[in-house]
């Protein structure tokens, strides 16, 4: 559905995006994540054919953006940035002079998508009336009138409290079930990604620092928590028994292949070190991501 070839944005001298190259699948719930400032606006800018690459290129659909943009948008719904209302108009009459912009949408249609969003019966009210929730779920209305097969989400829950992001995420997650759109979700909340998303792409200062499963990420490195007098000392003779590869947060261990925690703390014992705590520790999104931040994943110790 999505093709990034060597896609490249310099504003300046200063690079946005740096040789970006990712797939995403029809049907994925794809998040992009990475800290503020790292590239993901940007990157979803140049999909959307509003920022122009310094190079490479990307492709919706087999449609290069840059060469012709009105068939790779044309079945494509977007939340990019703030999205802008009229505040005086009702929210339906926002929609009609939206969907003016693309093409001539039903009545039927707008009852739908109305429905489909949580809006129903709120519809005739002014915009200037509506929660932060409520403009969130108009803009989701928004980019489904369309008929997207794809929806790309820039920081769709941003600003919203705990029970509009319930909802939102409920949301996005009947409507990747129901109506079998592939989703690009770019954000920087590591539990909206983790509760969402199949695959994800990690940005880290413009550039990719991982691509692939969810599920893979989670299990890229068998992690083992060590609690002990001198953990500096003891990592030392664990690296040099080639028992370790990586350390993180002085606490956590990461041992090399077919090693385990026992043979870990036999070394240990054997050498004299005292052993408070010694167990598996669950590798979750949020420590695959610090470990990507700081550089540790796949970095001998």
């Amino acid at each position: 559905m999505i093709v990034l070839r060597h896609l490249t944005k310099q504003f300046g001298k200063r690079p946005a995006v740096e040789d970006l190259s990712l797939e995403v699948q029809r049907g994925d719930v794809f998040g992009l994540l990475g800290h503020n400032g790292a590239g993901k606006s940007t990157t979803i800018g140049m999909l959307l054919g509003q920022v122009w690459p310094t190079s490479g290129e990307a492709l919706i659909d087999g449609h290069d953006v840059a060469r012709n943009r009105s068939g790779a948008l044309a079945r494509v719904g977007a939340i990019f940035e703030a999205p802008a209302f009229y505040d005086y108009l009702s929210g339906w009459r926002n929609l009609e002079i939206l969907a003016n912009y693309t093409a001539p949408t039903s009545r039927e249609r707008m009852l739908q998508v109305i429905g489909w969003v949580g809006l129903a019966g709120r519809e005739h009210q002014t915009v200037k009336t509506y929660s932060h929730g409520m403009r969130a779920r108009l803009a989701l209305a928004q980019a489904l009138l369309p008929d997207p097969n794809l929806l790309i989400l820039d920081e769709p829950t941003n600003g919203l409290d705990p029970e509009g992001i319930h909802e939102m995420r409920a949301t996005i997650r009947r409507l990747h079930d129901e109506l079998g759109l592939t989703l690009l979700l770019s954000s920087h909340l590591l539990t909206e990604v983790e509760q969402l998303c199949t695959r994800i792409a990690v940005l880290n200062q413009g550039r990719k620092v991982f691509d692939g499963a969810l599920s893979e990420a989670r299990q890229k490195q068998k992690w083992v928590r060590l609690v002990t007098d001198d953990f500096d000392r003891a990592t030392r003779v664990l690296v040099e028994a080639q028992y370790v590869t990586a350390t993180r947060d002085r606490a956590l261990l990461a041992l090399a292949p077919e090693v385990s925690i026992s043979q870990v703390a036999k070394r240990l014992v054997e050498l004299n070190f005292p052993i408070h705590e010694i167990r598996p520790e669950e590798q979750t999104l949020e420590g695959f991501y610090m470990s990507l931040m700081k550089g540790d994943v796949g970095r001998d110790a």
